[in-house]
């Protein structure tokens, strides 16, 4: 099991943290941001495969920013993959 913290670029949230156990990632949180939409993000999130977090959030935008926190996610769990 490998605990990654992953710094996120253009978003409110300035981290997200999580452990990885081969593709399934587990105990996500994030630095800042809307914290009860977050947390949701996170127990939806929790126990699946990397590559469905990915496909699911991966390009889900936030106002005009070009990413989101939830896009950070995807991009988070398939770095270094």
């Amino acid at each position: 099991m490998e605990t990654v913290t992953y710094r996120t670029k253009g978003t409110c949230s300035t981290a997200i943290h999580f452990t990885r156990d081969g593709e399934i990632i587990r105990d996500i949180a994030f630095d800042g941001g809307c914290n009860g939409n977050l947390k949701a993000i996170a127990k939806l999130c929790e126990g699946m495969k990397a590559s469905d977090i990915a496909h699911i959030l991966g390009g889900n935008l936030c106002g005009s920013k070009g990413t989101s926190c939830a896009d950070q996610l995807a991009k988070a769990v398939m770095a270094n993959t």
